[in-house]
């Protein structure tokens, strides 16, 4: 069953590797640390899920309008963005240089899926060669609160890309 509108989250620790102007190139890259939802706490939070780094719909269509529409989401109220894939912290590292997250977006790893599964969103895409993955939804926070979910139903990117997004805060 997927998290419903109302509901608190489920206490989770993410790995991730800070951002660091000084290593703000894809030659190097700092060790991961943890990152908890506790630090959500008193926030309001996107928690936009990906099934993968660097693959073709979320690197080219359903994150790039995030970090575009960064200060629309910090103008509406928004004190984190985070973007979450089943990836390890390095790819999470990598590919938020790589699409310019800086010290913006979160880009948190949820190591097979575990998170998104407690949530209801994991995916099982072992068919073709990835494993346990976090889908494509999001997730509107306010203190830990759930106030607006959506998931992706069918392959793309609709209900949870950015210009929807925006129109539920």
């Amino acid at each position: 069953m997927t998290i419903a509108i109302g509901e608190n989250i489920p206490s989770a620790t993410f790995r991730y590797v800070p951002y660091d102007p000084e290593l703000d190139n894809l030659e190097v890259c700092a060790a991961p640390t943890t990152y908890s939802t506790d630090q959500w706490a008193g926030k309001k939070v996107l928690v936009v899920a990906v099934p993968g780094a660097f693959t073709g719909t979320c690197h080219e269509q359903h994150i790039p309008p995030f970090v575009a529409k960064y200060d629309e989401f910090k103008a509406r109220g928004v004190d984190v963005v985070a973007v979450l894939a089943a990836n390890d912290a390095w790819v999470m590292n990598a590919w938020g240089k790589t699409l310019g997250f800086k010290d913006k977006i979160v880009a948190l790893s949820d190591p097979n899926a575990e998170w998104a599964i407690k949530l209801g969103y994991g995916k099982d895409m072992s068919g073709v060669g990835m494993g346990w993955r976090t889908g494509r939804w999001y997730l509107l926070l306010d203190d830990l609160k759930v106030v607006a979910t959506e998931g992706e139903i069918k392959s793309g990117v609709s209900v949870s890309g950015a210009e929807h997004v925006l129109s539920r805060l």
